[in-house]
């Protein structure tokens, strides 16, 4: 039951290990399979993981939310607090822990002070805040670090090309959360304090890794470093790292490595990139999400800005576009186990109009 359990919690990676294996029988398993494997982002994704985990485990990152919560007084402002918090985090330590540790002060925040009635608004505005704010930095999304070291893309362009729908998000989503209603708000104080010590050893750790996806420290001596001083510091960090989605990836390389070897699906993807990368790849996120539409798609394509732009912005729309946003799915059924129709079409809603706006938006700018 427990395995069971566990396949049915991350269907993502239970879908992309199928894939593996179906198109393993299709191409059999030879030398060539070891080249599918981008070790490097595996490396990189797991050293930052680990060290968030452990910043989290000692309330870091929920302590720092809710002095910058404490200091709005309304409602609408609060909404806004917690959904730009959720944006800046996404940047820093990737949309989906960003989500993992913000939900729950957005939960908190509105339950204590009986404020639930905006919590699908709220919950599906950190979703598209994580996933749209994460777009702009190598480290912010799965599909980026991937894409950032398959193409080797010098940083300062990376920026550059992801800047422009970053700041029309940023613009979107601040509309929408001003047009919450505003209601008076209170915050009841929590003192919560952090070890100083082992606080500034966990950020030389995480700039360490970013360090490390920026390509300023080989990414092996970080496979050395973090796990070993987190062995002694906390375990529980390692332990707590989304080994599934490290999994994911795994599946993923070999399904798009084995489809990229198929001669008929190589030529018929080739030929609608050919058509349009970005409208294309926003599509392709809608059915298999967006980290598998990036490793599939640049096998075909070296397109790299529009794949880039595609995969970012398809991030947004289904609720399977994004891992992202089946962490925000699974999280407001919880709290909310009888509203599930009502919640699926407000966010899909919210999230086909952004992708609508940002895909038009960037066909016209590039």
């Amino acid at each position: 039951m427990s395995i069971r359990a566990f396949f049915k919690k991350n269907t993502v990676m239970t879908v992309a290990l199928l894939a593996a294996v179906v198109t393993s029988i299709i191409v059999p398993i030879d030398r060539e399979y070891a080249g599918y494997f981008d070790f490097k982002t595996l490396t990189c994704l797991f050293c930052v993981l680990a060290v968030v985990c452990a910043l989290k485990n000692i309330n870091f990152f929920y302590m720092l939310a809710r002095k910058i919560v404490q200091c709005f007084k309304t409602t609408r402002m609060s909404i806004l607090a917690l959904v730009y918090i959720t944006f800046i985090g996404s940047m820093l330590i990737a949309n989906d822990m960003a989500l993992l540790t913000f939900l729950p002060l957005g939960y908190f925040v509105l339950t204590s002070t009986h404020k639930e009635k905006h919590m699908a608004f709220t919950f599906i505005m950190q979703n598209i805040a994580a996933n749209l704010g994460g777009m702009l930095t190598p480290f912010g999304n799965p599909q980026n670090l991937y894409l950032y070291t398959k193409y080797e893309i010098p940083a300062a362009e990376f920026v550059s090309i992801m800047a422009p729908p970053f700041l029309v998000s940023i613009l979107i989503i601040t509309v929408c959360c001003l047009c919450v209603k505003s209601e008076p708000l209170e915050i009841s104080n929590e003192k919560i304090e952090l070890t100083p010590w082992r606080t500034a050893v966990y950020l030389l750790l995480f700039a360490f890794s970013i360090a490390i996806v920026f390509r300023g420290i080989p990414y092996l001596l970080g496979l050395i470093v973090i796990p070993l001083s987190l062995w002694f510091l906390d375990r529980k960090a390692l332990k707590m790292v989304d080994y599934p989605l490290l999994l994911t990836f795994v599946f993923f390389f070999i399904f798009a490595g084995n489809m990229s070897r198929i001669s008929m699906v190589r030529e018929f993807f080739s030929a609608l990139l050919d058509k349009s990368t970005l409208i294309f790849s926003v599509l392709s996120c809608q059915v298999i999400s967006n980290v598998p539409s990036a490793i599939l798609l640049s096998q075909f394509t070296e397109n790299y800005r529009e794949l880039l732009l595609g995969v970012n912005i398809g991030g947004a729309g289904t609720l399977i576009a994004s891992l992202a946003s089946l962490i925000t799915f699974r999280e407001y059924v919880r709290h909310n186990p009888g509203r599930t129709k009502q919640y699926i079409g407000l966010f899909t809603s919210y999230n086909f109009a952004f992708v609508g706006v940002l895909t038009l938006f960037m066909m016209i700018y590039i």
